[in-house]
């Protein structure tokens, strides 16, 4: 039977804090770059002369390629 991890003397889970701090560190890396692409898709459109279309296509091409390149 697998042991279960136990905490440390002093009361913390130190593997459950790491795994939230990753996936905390995920999340804001994630939100950062959907704001930066939406950003550049809004300039696009409203000043790029894209349009609506215009900006949707380009903000979902900026994160297809956010996703493979990181």
């Amino acid at each position: 039977m697998a042991k279960a991890a136990q905490p440390a003397k002093n009361g913390m889970d130190y593997p459950e804090h790491e795994k939230t701090y990753t996936n905390f560190l995920w999340l804001t890396k994630w939100s950062i770059i959907h704001l930066v692409t939406l950003l550049i898709a809004m300039a696009a459109g409203f000043f790029g002369g894209f349009g609506f279309i215009g900006g949707l296509l380009i903000f979902i091409v900026l994160n297809v390629i956010a996703y493979f390149t990181l």
